[in-house]
């Protein structure tokens, strides 16, 4: 069972021999931005006694975890540490129910932003979009910013998801940002479409976590691959369900980071790519 059966999932379980109606059953669930629903989605999943459940946050495995402390939870960890929450005892031996793909993103914010700094040579003031779930990443930002390259004016979505962007993206141009940067939560992710569509709109350059951002319209991403996360994910369940006990899986991070630039995006813009960086690019976007 997947909590979030995204296709590069549901790819790599078909490539380990698992064709959905036939030998596995996928049964999803989500609380469409409302955490509050998790725990009884989780209840739930438990009630249907899967043999695995596989989760995409931090607040869903959190959920699973107390729904249950024996069905198997596969968590695809972003942003959170599981150690420090008591998810796993380390990531050599988890210990308990819970293994899968962990990855925090604060990890990279300095490099992100040093890219955008090469990206953006001439550009000065730059708006950043945050939420309370990204208060670590923003400082190691506002740490990175060495040499205050950047002034940066840091703007805290408030209230639940979804977020009031258009407001946010008023109060950014009214403080004159010449480009935005987007800090990586759930809520934010969700909205990607909307993020990169209004920035667009506005003509301001961004930077994002992921690729996914890009393909929605944003111009630059540096970060982690959920295609690859996610399709270790599938490997973790088939380890399971073949009898492996998530115990005695080590939990693993990413070694492998994309930079991927949308050349469509800095054209709309009226922006040249320096050549320096866009050499580097591991896709560019046409």
């Amino acid at each position: 069972m997947l909590l979030d059966p995204r296709p590069s999932a549901k790819r790599r379980l078909r490539e380990l021999g698992y064709v959905e109606g036939q030998n596995v059953a996928i049964e999803f669930r989500t609380a469409e931005g409302r955490v509050d629903k998790l725990p009884s989605l989780a209840t739930e999943l438990v009630g249907l006694k899967v043999d695995v459940i596989v989760t995409a946050t931090e607040p869903a495995a959190r959920a699973a975890k107390g729904a249950t402390s024996t069905i198997p939870i596969v968590m695809v960890g972003i942003n959170y540490d599981p150690i420090a929450l008591g998810y796993v005892a380390s990531l050599a031996r988890p210990g308990g129910n819970v293994t899968g793909v962990f990855f925090r993103h604060i990890e990279l914010t300095a490099k992100r932003l040093e890219l955008f700094k090469e990206m953006l040579p001439t550009v000065r003031r730059v708006a950043v979009f945050s939420d309370p779930l990204t208060v670590d990443q923003l400082r190691e930002v506002e740490a990175a910013n060495t040499q205050k390259r950047f002034r940066l004016h840091p703007l805290e979505l408030p209230g639940n998801s979804p977020y009031d962007f258009g407001s946010a993206f008023g109060i950014a141009m009214r403080s004159r940002a010449e480009a935005l940067f987007v800090l990586e939560s759930t809520f934010l992710f969700r909205e990607r479409m909307q993020i990169a569509q209004l920035a667009l709109k506005n003509r301001l350059p961004t930077s994002f976590a992921f690729r996914e951002y890009v393909e929605a319209g944003g111009l630059m991403a540096y970060g982690a691959s959920f295609v690859d996360m996610a399709g270790l994910a599938a490997v973790y369940v088939d380890k399971i369900l073949k009898g492996a006990k998530p115990a005695d899986l080590p939990v693993e991070q990413p070694t492998n980071f994309e930079l991927i630039v949308n050349l469509k995006t800095a054209k709309a813009l009226g922006l040249t790519i320096p050549p320096s960086l866009l050499g580097r690019a591991d896709e560019v976007i046409q």
